[in-house]
């Protein structure tokens, strides 16, 4: 299974003049999802989605000697969809600012890997951010709960031709390492406040 990081957008909701995956909780943000990955030992590579919008970042993750895509920066799906193109294998896609991921949420995830579904996203109920503090924009209805995405799905990458309508399998998973991402600076304020 390969570990693929998305860290290429803008940040554009956080208003702050530094690259949001480069903000320091103890460490660079970044760096939290990395060691997270690498500690679980679940990946024979990792790889980071970078874009111009990114370039400290891609700076950061080369020095601690991550592979590095290039992305053209038009948006995570797109940026995503040109990713996964170059890879033939399972992959375990996941946001870069994510900080309190660790090794036992990721084997976990990948423990949920089934290669016949072509994208399985794991989700948070709404409900559960709620508790947390955080919001997103991204929800759709799962099991008769408003849910929203977390930025982590799994994907057997070997089995896509064509990007447009794959179906999407959903995997609920109300835990605070995945749950709590950074999209605003109200979050970054409760991460450094915790």
């Amino acid at each position: 299974m390969i570990g693929l990081i998305m860290a290429g957008g803008l940040g554009s909701r956080m208003s702050l003049d530094e690259e949001k995956l480069i903000l320091i909780y103890k460490k660079p943000i970044i760096l939290h999802v990395v060691d997270a990955m690498r500690e679980s030992k679940c990946f024979s590579r990792i790889i980071a989605v970078t874009s111009p919008n990114s370039p400290k970042t891609k700076q950061l993750l080369q020095m601690h000697n991550i592979e590095v895509y290039s992305s053209p920066g038009s948006g995570y799906a797109s940026d995503l969809n040109k990713a996964l193109k170059t890879i033939n294998d399972s992959v375990l896609v996941i946001s870069g600012d994510l900080p309190l991921l660790d090794k036992d949420i990721i084997q976990t995830m990948v423990s949920f890997y089934n290669p016949k579904h072509i994208w399985t996203s794991i989700l948070v109920t709404e409900k559960f951010l709620d508790s947390l503090k955080i919001s997103t924009e991204y929800r759709t209805e799962f099991n008769h709960q408003f849910c929203c995405y977390s930025g982590i799905s799994l994907v057997n990458a070997t089995q896509i031709s064509n990007l447009e309508k794959i179906p999407e399998k959903f995997i609920i998973l109300d835990d605070k390492r995945i749950g709590f991402n950074l999209n605003t600076k109200s979050d970054y304020d409760s991460l450094c406040a915790s």
